[in-house]
């Protein structure tokens, strides 16, 4: 079964954040990470993965991304360091 995963990229701890949502979340990251696609993450240097979720539907994915975007940063954060405290890079985590 397909998985879709909602994610938060950082550029620095407490740094700038970007949101996103992807079927491929090893792909996406090393997109980020490597400047494939030009826009916000790129400029920004947006591209040290510290949080994810998995979702068994793409539609869910698309509500949760959607309700996170529009959280307060404080919230984010908060969500992120409970889950990564030490926001560690969780790239070559999801690559094994």
């Amino acid at each position: 079964m397909k998985k879709y995963y909602v994610y938060i990229l950082c550029s620095k701890r407490n740094g700038t954040l970007y949101t996103g949502v992807t079927s491929n979340l090893v792909k996406r990251v090393y997109e980020h990470k490597h400047g494939v696609v030009e826009g916000f993450t790129k400029r920004y240097n947006v591209n040290r993965l510290v949080w994810y979720e998995i979702h068994e539907s793409a539609i869910n994915a698309i509500v949760r991304e959607k309700q996170i975007k529009k959280w307060k940063r404080d919230w984010k954060i908060e969500m992120i360091e409970k889950e990564n405290p030490q926001w560690i890079d969780l790239y070559d985590s999801i690559c094994e």
